[in-house]
Parts: C-alpha cells; sequence; structure tokens
C-alpha cells in the first residue's frame, strides 16, 4: 500500500481522487491548503503527490522542487484545469512525473500513478542520493540535491550524459563525481578542453596521428579518445567541437572504432562519454552550428546544474568549506565572518557562480591580511560596487501613486494603464460573476507586480528570479498566461524567447 498525499482546493475532487486511490488499495491524504500540504509533507514520507497547479493560499507548480526533494522524495503529478504548454515544461524541469488535465477519469488519474509507484519500486533497492559518493560536490539546497541524485542515476548507467549549466557551477566536478561512481572508477578519466584546442590540433588530439601524418609530426601520439579506452572521456565545453569532425566523432560514438591521422588501420576504444556545455547546444542545432544528430546522442542523460543565487542556503556553506582551505596549511589564521560580510554573501547575485564565490573570498582572506575577521570592504570593489548598485535600484522603485488603494486601477511601467478591480466594476459596466471577476484581477494584480519587479531589476532575469522566488521557466510561463510578450523589459534578457522580435 503507498501513501498518498492530494494538495487540492478543489473538495470535490479531492473526495473523488481519493475514492478512486483508495479502492485501488492505498491510503491517501487529503490537503485543501499549500501551507498546510507543505507542513503535512515535511513531516512524513509520502511516496506520490497530486499537486493542484494553483491552490487556494499559493501556487503549487513553483513548490514542485521542493517537494519532489522532501522526505521520501515523493514523485509530484500536477493537475490543472487548463493545460499549458510552457507551464507543463516548466513543472517538468521542476521534477514533475506527470501533469494532468482536469476532469479526469479513473484511468487517466490511476495509469500515472501506477507508473510513478513501479518506478519507485524498481529503485527502491538503491538509494540513489546515499548510494553514490559526494565526490567533492558540497551543499544541501533542493536544487544540488536534485543535481546529486541525476549523477548518481548517470553514474548507474552506460549512457552519454551532457552536463549543462552557467559557466562556474560545477561541470567537470560532476563529471569526475559520475567516473568515480561509475564501473569505469577503475579505468582513467581523460578530459578534454574543447575551447582551448587549437582547430587545426583538434583531429590529432582526440583521434591520434601517426609519425609523418602532418608537417611537424616527429612521433606517433594515441590520442584521448584512445587513452579513455576502459574509462570515461570528458569533453568540456562540446559546443566548441569544430563541426566538421562532429561527424568523425559520431561515428566513434556508434562504432567506437576510428583512423588515426595517417593511420591504415582502424583501432578501437571502449568509453563511456560525459560532456559538458555552458550554451544552448538546441539553438546551435537550429542555427546549423551543431550536428543534430550528435546532440541526440550526447544527451541520452542530462543534467542541469542549478546557479549558486538558485541554491538557497549553500552560499555561506561553500564559504566557510573554502575559508577553511584558504587558512589551512600555512596560510593565514582562521578568519570569522561579521554579519554584515554573511549578509553581502547572500545578497550577491554570483553571475560566476561558485568559481567566483571561491575568487572573491581568495581575495578578501588577502585584503584582510592579519585581521581576524572579514567584512564587506574586504570583498572585491566590482562585487561591492554591484551590491551598491542593487540596493539603489531596489531603494529607487517608483513607489505607488498617491491614491492608489487596492481597489484602484494597475499600471505598469510601460505607461499603458492596466484595467485594475475599480476598471472592472465600474459602474456604467455589466457585474461579471465571481470567477471572471477574481480571473481578471489576478490577472491585474500579476500583470502590475511583473513589471514593477521588471522595472526594479531593470529586465535581468536574475534579479527577477531573486525577487519573485520563481524560475526562470515559472516567470516566462507567467509572461505568457499574462499576455506580456513585448514588454520594453524583457529585451534586456537574451533568454527570452521572443527576445528580438
Amino acid at each position: 500500500m503507498a501513501k498518498i498525499l492530494v494538495l487540492d482546493g478543489d473538495a470535490d475532487f479531492c473526495r473523488s481522487l481519493a475514492h478512486i486511490v483508495g479502492q485501488a488499495g492505498h491510503h491517501v491524504v487529503a490537503i485543501h491548503g499549500l501551507r498546510e500540504g507543505q507542513a503535512i509533507a515535511a513531516a512524513g514520507r509520502f511516496d506520490v503527490i497530486f499537486l493542484a497547479e494553483e491552490l487556494p493560499d499559493g501556487g503549487g507548480l513553483e513548490r514542485t522542487a521542493e517537494l519532489h526533494n522532501g522526505p521520501g522524495h515523493p514523485e509530484v503529478i500536477i493537475t490543472t484545469r487548463i493545460k499549458d504548454e510552457a507551464k507543463m515544461e516548466a513543472a517538468m524541469r521542476e521534477g514533475a512525473w506527470d501533469y494532468l488535465e482536469k476532469p479526469l477519469s479513473a484511468q487517466s488519474l490511476l495509469l500515472p500513478l501506477t507508473r510513478a509507484l513501479q518506478y519507485r519500486e524498481a529503485h527502491s533497492s538503491v538509494d540513489s542520493r546515499g548510494g553514490a559518493e559526494r565526490a567533492g560536490i558540497l551543499g544541501s539546497s533542493p536544487a544540488i540535491m536534485a543535481a546529486l541524485k541525476a549523477m548518481a542515476q548517470a553514474a548507474a548507467s552506460e549512457s552519454s550524459v551532457l552536463i549543462t549549466g552557467e559557466t562556474g557551477t560545477g561541470k567537470e566536478l560532476f563529471a569526475r563525481a559520475i567516473h568515480q561512481n561509475s564501473r569505469r572508477s577503475g579505468g582513467r578519466l581523460v578530459v578534454v578542453d574543447c575551447a582551448a584546442l587549437p582547430e587545426n590540433l583538434v583531429g590529432s588530439v582526440l583521434f591520434g596521428h601517426q609519425r609523418g601524418a602532418f608537417t611537424g609530426a616527429d612521433r606517433s601520439t594515441t590520442g584521448m579518445i584512445r587513452e579513455a579506452h576502459g574509462g570515461t572521456l570528458f569533453l568540456d565545453e562540446v559546443g566548441e567541437l569544430p563541426l566538421e569532425l562532429q561527424k568523425a566523432f559520431l561515428r566513434v560514438l556508434q562504432e567506437r572504432r576510428f583512423r588515426p591521422l595517417g593511420g591504415s588501420h582502424e583501432v578501437t576504444s571502449d568509453f563511456r562519454l560525459v560532456a559538458a556545455t555552458n550554451r544552448d547546444l538546441s539553438q546551435m542545432a537550429r542555427q546549423g552550428l551543431f550536428r543534430p544528430e550528435l546532440l541526440y546522442r550526447l544527451r541520452s542523460f542530462t543534467i542541469d546544474l542549478p546557479p549558486l543565487r538558485q541554491r538557497q542556503g549553500d552560499v555561506i556553506g561553500l564559504a566557510l568549506f573554502r575559508l577553511t582551505q584558504l587558512t589551512s596549511g600555512g596560510g593565514p589564521h582562521t578568519k570569522g565572518l561579521s554579519p554584515e560580510f554573511i549578509a553581502a554573501l547572500n545578497a550577491y547575485h554570483w553571475p560566476g557562480n561558485v568559481r567566483e564565490l571561491f575568487n572573491a573570498l581568495e581575495r578578501a582572506v588577502v585584503a584582510a591580511g592579519d585581521s581576524p575577521v572579514l567584512y564587506p570592504t574586504h570583498l572585491p570593489i566590482e562585487m561591492r560596487v554591484n551590491l551598491a548598485r542593487s540596493s539603489l535600484q531596489s531603494a529607487g522603485s517608483p513607489p505607488p501613486r498617491p491614491g492608489r488603494e487596492p481597489g484602484g486601477d494597475f499600471s505598469g511601467p510601460a505607461g499603458a494603464a492596466e484595467p485594475g478591480w475599480g476598471e472592472i466594476l465600474r459602474s456604467d459596466q455589466p457585474l461579471p460573476n465571481w470567477r471572471e471577476f477574481r480571473g481578471r484581477a489576478l490577472a491585474a494584480a500579476g500583470r502590475a507586480y511583473l513589471d514593477r519587479v521588471m522595472a526594479a531589476c531593470q529586465g535581468d532575469m536574475a534579479r527577477a528570479q531573486e525577487i519573485t522566488g520563481l524560475s526562470r521557466a515559472r516567470l516566462y510561463a507567467l509572461f505568457k498566461e499574462l499576455d506580456m510578450p513585448r514588454r520594453r523589459w524583457r529585451r534586456r534578457d537574451p533568454g527570452y524567447p521572443d527576445a528580438g522580435r
């Protein structure tokens, strides 16, 4: 018997689902509020959570990852009244098992539930989080725990792995962890930095060459693909691999055979491939800059590493770890952290991620000299300037217009008036029913809020994520849902799908 948690504000739906699932022999707990549901989920170990996209006291979609990474790591099935492609993608990226549209028949409820429970049973013999060594990966935030789970799953297979993430998020560290936890850990991990290889030598470095194969080839070389025989080949920044070599490398992936430059015979290499990139390979493939067929082979298993700004609670732990490294082994004496220093680390958005954090701490220790405590003044000047600028921007956000009360109209910074509650309830207009009024009022409030947020952070999506507490995918889904595709601030973010129109 499985334990099922239902979080939905619709009492009739909860009763119907509880009856159907209870008839299948499972124990069901139904909760109508998000906050109460979060508390119940944190206190118990559930197998599956049916989570409404919207609840009376908050959005369920934004809590998908949090619930999925809670006790027992339950599978989360999102339920919604209106299916939306952008929201479905956002849900899957947050770790949802499925995304279902109401009303639901007994079969459409039980099928995904059964599949989720079968998956859990098949994987119950191996605790994918506890069974894998971290190999130097630090942090306990839900975002990094999800990445660690994916790492453990990747290590247990022989599939090719593509690790994506911003610069400085630890892609090579995860590649090493995959190798160390795999059955190939006894072999070599061969690292190839595709961005650092001269274009005219990439083929030689990868495939090797025979003596005399080209001018300057005074001796034969094995090539890194052959060196990875029995182990793991890690292609860092694989997006930089020249197009002409991508086709040749694709054949190596398929056949595990290749011919060194100038060679007369093919050689074999039994290796496992892990690749990493900070670029959008799908977009590159659409632009003809990356071979789609190679992309399909690379992303047999994909791990998306979270940026540091999304790893709530990990910054100080990482900082303390790095400070311990810096102040041991004959280095400067141990440093304490002032409350202001801690606040500055937590407030900064870390565009360079963990790498930038470690570099900033190293510079702070040097700047502090003999001082036993680190203060914000010891941080790099460019970081202090960015923090001050962000503080000024937040303090300088335009205040509400005089006389604008919760019943008045909303107006965004673009200058176009939004119909607010007052406009919806004008005396010369017919009164809407409650559902229509609630939907229009919430949409107007949402547009006003997002306009204010994006104006305050000047279109910086990373800062917008910090302010709202929402993921980038969820913000984009809200822009689409609220019909906000052409606001002036979104052009500041080149990652937005409509940017440049």
